[in-house]
């Protein structure tokens, strides 16, 4: 094909105009990512970017917001039951799934309706 497909840069989550404290709320202080800076040329259009591991959760503004119901990014975790006690202990609802053998897993909604999977391979 003379092309290779490597990896990831980065994943694309919505949220309604206004959305970004809430966001840097979920995705910086409770989850503990990291924000970093928009390039100066998408500035303008909102939103707020963050790192994860070696890729990006970029939170995008989206006039006519609608989470989707099954989509959703699947994010690596290390020590899954402490964030998970962190999670209930902020009264978040976390949602169980059917197992896959090797990882542990559990979904949660962002404040916005997304869906959210995090996952520990063991």
């Amino acid at each position: 094909m003379g092309f290779e497909i490597n990896g990831i840069d980065h994943i694309q989550i919505t949220s309604p105009k206004g959305g970004e404290d809430r966001a840097r709320e979920f995705y910086g202080d409770i989850l503990g990512m990291k924000e970093i800076p928009k390039p100066d040329n998408l500035k303008g259009r909102g939103g707020c970017w963050f790192s994860c591991g070696h890729q990006e959760v970029h939170i995008s503004i989206q006039e006519d917001h609608i989470p989707p119901k099954k989509a959703h990014p699947g994010l690596i975790v290390t020590n899954i039951e402490n964030l998970r006690e962190r999670l209930i202990s902020l009264k978040m609802e976390i949602k169980e799934e059917p197992p896959i053998e090797g990882r542990t897993r559990f979904f949660v909604n962002d404040p916005f309706g997304n869906r959210i999977e995090f996952l520990e391979y063991h």
